[in-house]
């Protein structure tokens, strides 16, 4: 992506926040991983409180998505780097929805725990590979470029 200008740190961390979302959304896909490796979960301890909000709040996800979705990425008055960060970890969210109703699925139809497991646990994975790769970014103060999905959100955060 070409420079668009400096960006300040706090507008870095605001940027880098947005990601919260899909990775407290494909934290359901490391269950296998946290079984096999459970000193993983240490890693998530942090952001525990979160989860634990954003699970017992009923639709918090819808209403964090449409909050997200309508007070950032569509109001221009928000730095373009935060809005294209925010949009780009909805887009990850999306892709880890349909994951979340594909996936049920697939574990019907395939009997292989060990094709399940790998399954959940390349989506997990892909998340945090994601997540860590986008937050890192941010910081830094650049734009994360994943393919697909960052073309996607060119499209929609002019």
């Amino acid at each position: 992506m070409t420079w668009r200008g400096s960006t300040s740190v706090p507008d870095r961390i605001f940027a880098a926040l947005p990601y919260l979302l899909p990775l407290i959304d494909g934290l359901r896909f490391g269950e296998f991983l946290f079984s096999q490796f459970p000193v993983l979960q240490l890693i998530f301890l942090p952001i525990l409180p979160i989860v634990q909000i954003y699970q017992t709040v009923p639709f918090a996800g819808l209403i964090v998505f449409f909050a997200l979705f309508f007070l950032v990425v569509r109001n221009e008055r928000i730095n373009h780097f935060i809005r294209f960060n925010t949009m780009q970890a909805i887009l990850i969210d999306i892709v880890l929805m349909l994951c979340s109703l594909v996936l049920p699925f697939l574990v019907r139809a395939i009997p292989v725990t060990l094709i399940v497991e790998t399954l959940y646990n390349v989506v997990f994975l892909g998340v945090l590979a994601a997540f860590v790769y986008a937050v890192a970014q941010s910081l830094f103060g650049r734009y994360a470029e994943i393919p697909t999905i960052s073309d996607a959100v060119y499209m929609q955060v002019r």
